[in-house]
């Protein structure tokens, strides 16, 4: 059954987070990853949305891809650049 990673960030400081971005270029297709929506959130229905934040899915054959994916030693590399850029606030989820 395919399972989606849902990503929401908001981003502060846009050129050190272009690094964590080149850094996974790539990376989900590997894990059969395919990238459904990516962008700004354009109009908030009901609840509250940061200011700026921007929304990523991707579409993986399954949940054990999604996890293989975010538990990658590539990855994890990756996220400490994303971790150094400034305020961002960041939440992944499974969903399958």
């Amino acid at each position: 059954m395919p399972a989606f990673i849902i990503a929401t960030t908001v981003i502060t400081d846009p050129p050190r987070f272009m690094e964590y971005v080149k850094a996974i270029s790539g990376l989900a297709e590997r894990f059969g990853g395919e990238t459904y929506v990516r962008g700004p959130v354009t109009e908030v229905l009901e609840g509250e949305v940061p200011e700026g934040e921007r929304v990523i899915v991707t579409r993986y054959p399954d949940a054990a891809a999604a996890k293989a994916y975010l538990h990658s030693d590539e990855y994890q590399a990756a996220k400490l650049l994303r971790k150094n850029a400034g305020d961002v606030v960041v939440r992944m989820i499974v969903v399958d």
